[in-house]
């Protein structure tokens, strides 16, 4: 299931952006850990609702790229001391590389 966040607008979620809010980080890898060994090119990652706008906006994410996402995210778990999860990044991305090859 992917991760949802709700924001006031759309300006609020940028920030979040910009700030590396940890939340958004969270999400996205966690819909990556948990669609590991779903077959669909491109999984939902995140749901982001915008209050002002009355919007919804999914954000989806090719599997090509879910290695990749993965090591830049890994920063945000070091960061914030997650290291248990840091470990499942990292054997998610070994395993990841190992189909590639």
């Amino acid at each position: 299931m992917a991760g949802e966040i709700t924001v006031n607008s759309q300006d609020e979620f940028q920030e979040m952006i910009d700030r590396k809010d940890f939340r958004i980080a969270k999400a996205i890898v966690d819909s990556i850990l948990e669609n590991m060994d779903n077959k669909k090119r491109n999984v939902h990652i995140l749901t982001v609702a915008c209050v002002e706008d009355s919007a919804i906006y999914d954000l989806t994410l090719d599997r090509k790229f879910f290695s990749d996402t993965l090591e830049e995210n890994l920063r945000y778990f070091i960061e914030q001391e997650r290291y248990e999860e840091c470990q499942k990044i990292v054997e998610a991305i070994d395993k990841l590389k190992k189909k590639k090859s």
